[in-house]
């Protein structure tokens, strides 16, 4: 049976590609921003492109934040995607204004320190060993990235034996930030799978084989 998976559907977003990448690798999807639909769903995919501060705008006009914590309080996997990513963090600093995040993690969204910015086109990860979301991909695959901002910093240090640390996958493009992080139900990436071909489609076949 095809895994139902709902496209949070908040103003920004590559919504139409996401939706195809989706739907290709098997999955049932809906674009909606309805709550009852998308906290019932299998998984719920939180895209997002542009500025953090009008992302998080939209997304508390659609109630968000709340249909995103519900679900992870339930257990229900959630995949960000780009500044669908970010704005899971507690801030983001564009042009010296902060704007509270999600908060689901700790840290915060910067400009990135680099040459040329923003970082668009293929970059490498450094994927945890025993990682899910890139299992069976090469380490010298190759995803598409597109942003000025990233979190430079990854702040949740877990100190319980009995709480099972995130896996935090990272990128360089002038300096290291976080590419992608797997965190219980909770699953993000920097990069675009939907704009990553055969190993992008890879990876959100990983995704929904956990749902």
């Amino acid at each position: 049976m095809s895994k139902h998976v709902v496209v949070l559907d908040y103003g920004f977003g590559n919504i139409r590609s996401a939706t195809r990448a989706l739907a290709r690798a098997g999955a049932d999807v809906e674009v909606t921003a309805d709550y009852d639909t998308a906290m019932n769903a299998d998984g719920l995919l939180v895209p997002g492109v542009g500025a953090f501060a009008a992302c998080m705008a939209g997304l508390k006009a659609a109630r968000g934040p709340w249909i995103i914590d519900r679900r992870l309080s339930g257990g229900r996997p959630v995949l960000g995607i780009c500044v669908g990513m970010q704005i899971l963090f507690a801030h983001g600093v564009e042009h010296g204004v902060r704007t509270d995040g999600c908060d689901e993690w700790p840290g915060t969204v910067e400009p990135l320190k680099a040459d040329v910015v923003p970082h668009m086109g293929w970059n490498t990860v450094t994927a945890p060993a025993d990682s899910a979301l890139f299992a069976g991909l090469a380490p010298d695959e190759r995803y598409y990235f597109v942003h000025s901002y990233a979190v430079r910093q990854w702040e949740l240090n877990v100190t319980s034996a009995a709480i099972r640390a995130p896996k935090v996958t990272w990128s360089t493009h002038g300096e290291p930030f976080v590419a992608a992080v797997e965190n219980g139900p909770l699953w993000a990436t920097q990069f675009h799978p939907e704009k990553s071909g055969d190993a992008g489609a890879h990876l959100l076949t990983n995704w929904l084989d956990t749902l």
